[in-house]
């Protein structure tokens, strides 16, 4: 061992004279456990609602989307047959979008309506809690409610669970649908067509359960009057971080008049606020490490004029500046590794209770999950524990230079 480490460690345990400097000492590392640990834990909390964020938007949107620059794509099975081509396409399905104002009894809502080939949507069927959507293709027989016991034979629609609610509306009771009438287009008044509720599913997400249906592809071109053409194309990749390279090739295979777009860019301002905030936060929380370290600054500045006479004494005995500066930057760095090193340690115990025993429950009408998502990287774990080593460090590096500079004759012959 090295004899400026050995001294540095000597002078973390302080004569009773100086208990006042070992508290010092204690304080700061607790310091810096604390500003590491807090650190661990909000980076893992906010990783966690951004992946699961992430996992829930892109699960019911496409990876990548191409669209017609000037209308509907006339020719859909083609296309999808050339992007399937693709090298990282792992699937493509033809969709038609629109617009309808449901309504049930006293009870509207607007819904913004996607059609798609049933069963294709792999994403929706794993969140059905009622129905079969594998079947939404097929006609449902509802009874109307004249009274007389006619029953009648409509197409299907999937709704969001929160949306069935507040219409009041539940699987196999119909439901009326406007459709708008584009301007000019006749009289203007929108054309009434009855729906049967096929199903419910639920997201996860209410804004979207509340504002989503689903509609077989040919019922939806059929009801916007799109003949055999579709709105877009919507396409899975096999690695999301790659779909904006997958989306470049697309783009440069197909050409024009087709416009592309990868998931990245249509949630663009969203991820980007995300990232802001968890930056913001890490700088913020950063700032109880930067406390710490500034007890490490007046601990070690304490321990300096403390340590005068010895430091003369061992200049006298030959030992360099150099040397000098060393024992007070290995008592400032032993401080801040041990700090380090214990609040990583309870930082990692943090994320992991939290991620498998939930014992902190979020409010459902405000979250959209029901508990607190934690994602553990190691890489979140050295970006923090480099922090704080080198705040610790730099906190060294003025009393190490003033001890340096003290001159052994003016210590010795005044003191």
């Amino acid at each position: 061992m090295p004899y400026e480490l050995f001294i540095g460690l000597r002078y973390l345990r302080a004569k009773r004279s100086e208990a006042f400097v070992s508290l010092l000492t204690l304080f700061s590392g607790i310091g810096i456990a604390i500003g590491v640990m807090t650190l661990d834990i909000v980076l893992g909390v906010m990783t966690g609602f951004e992946e699961d964020l992430r996992d829930r938007i892109v699960g019911f949107n496409p990876h990548v989307l191409v669209m017609h620059q000037f209308g509907s794509i006339e020719e859909p099975e083609k296309l999808v047959a050339e992007l399937h081509a693709i090298d990282g396409v792992t699937s493509a399905a033809a969709y038609v979008y629109g617009n309808l104002m449901l309504s049930n009894r006293d009870r509207v809502a607007g819904v913004f309506v996607r059609g798609v080939e049933a069963g294709l949507d792999r994403d929706l069927g794993r969140h059905v809690v009622a129905g079969d959507f594998a079947q939404l293709g097929r006609s449902y027989a509802v009874p109307l409610s004249d009274g007389r016991g006619v029953v009648a034979r409509l197409p299907g629609i999937f709704l969001g669970k929160r949306l069935a609610d507040e219409l009041r509306v539940e699987v196999g009771e119909a439901v009326s649908a406007a459709i708008p009438v584009a301007p000019g287009a006749g009289s203007g008044v929108p054309r009434m067509r009855r729906l049967a509720v096929a199903g419910l599913f639920d997201s996860g997400m209410p804004e979207y359960d509340k504002a989503v249906a689903y509609l077989s592809l040919a019922e939806a071109q059929k009801l916007f009057g799109m003949s055999e053409g579709v709105s877009s194309i919507e396409v899975k990749v096999d690695d999301l971080e790659a779909a904006p390279t997958i989306a470049e090739n697309i783009r440069e295979s197909i050409g024009f008049p087709y416009r592309v777009r990868d998931w990245m860019q249509s949630n663009e301002n969203l991820f980007a606020a995300l990232r802001l905030q968890k930056t913001v936060y890490f700088i913020v929380l950063l700032l109880i490490v930067l406390v710490a370290a500034f007890t490490i600054l007046a601990t070690l500045i304490m321990v300096v004029t403390e340590k005068r006479k010895d430091v003369a004494i061992l200049r006298s005995m030959g030992a360099t500046a150099k040397s000098i500066r060393r024992i007070f930057i290995a008592k400032g760095l032993v401080i801040g590794v041990a700090g380090t090193a214990v609040g990583t340690v309870l930082g990692y115990l943090g994320c992991y209770a939290l991620r498998h025993y939930h014992f902190i429950d979020l409010p459902e009408d405000v979250f959209y999950v029901a508990t607190v998502p934690v994602r553990i990287y190691g890489r979140y774990f050295v970006l923090v524990a480099g922090s704080a080593f080198t705040i610790s460090l730099l906190a060294t590096l003025y009393p190490a230079h003033q001890a340096a500079r003290l001159a052994p004759v003016d210590v010795l012959r005044y003191e």
